[in-house]
């Protein structure tokens, strides 16, 4: 007869010995799930979905005419790139900033990319949405 408490104790001491990047994984999967857009590992190529992700990084990648705007974003799952060509800059997004992406997905350079997507900010990492 079980008690169920060897399966409690053992979530628990998973619970407490996992690192802050698996902790803000979870976070950023489960928010995924609770409003309804797509993980970017589950993403299918050269169709329109959304994705929510963490920005990691921001990029201005100059080209001789042409600037682009590089965004990557994790979501827990994986990373994806978003680009806005001819931009330098977009006011809000920033290293830390939770965003949420529509555009179609691509591979560019065996890099996972959306170009010129649309986006709403959504808050900061650690941040609920509501």
């Amino acid at each position: 007869m079980s008690t169920g408490q060897p399966g409690a104790l053992r979530r628990l001491s998973h619970r407490l010995t996992r690192s802050s990047h698996e902790i803000e994984a979870d976070e950023l999967r489960r928010e995924s799930i609770d409003l309804g857009v797509v993980h970017i590992s589950d993403a299918q190529q050269r169709t329109k979905v959304t994705v929510l992700g963490e920005v990691r990084s921001v990029t201005l990648r100059p080209r001789d005419e042409t600037p682009a705007l590089d965004v990557e974003v994790w979501d827990g799952t994986e990373s994806l790139h978003l680009v806005w060509l001819g931009r330098r800059r977009i006011a809000g997004i920033v290293p830390g900033i939770k965003i949420q992406a529509t555009g179609r997905i691509t591979t560019r350079r065996k890099v996972t990319t959306m170009f010129n997507p649309a986006y709403e900010i959504i808050g900061r990492a650690g941040q609920q949405h509501g």
